[in-house]
């Protein structure tokens, strides 16, 4: 399903992070945020940053491991 550094920038962006705060803590660029972003969100089938973390919480994905 989703990679790790996927379910991570949804960790953050369910944390009230901007995707250049992403960028900064996960040491990556914000277009390769971006990307992670929108990988996700095809994935989970969904359009927004809220519902791409609402469908991660309800299939368990960023529950702390």
């Amino acid at each position: 399903m989703l990679t790790s550094r996927e379910i991570a920038v949804l960790r953050l962006l369910s944390s009230g992070c901007t995707y250049r705060k992403i960028s900064t803590c996960l040491g990556i660029s914000e277009h390769t945020v971006t990307s992670h972003i929108k990988n996700a969100y095809r994935k989970l089938d969904v359009h927004t940053g809220a519902a791409a973390v609402m469908r991660a919480v309800q299939l368990r994905l960023l529950e702390q491991e």
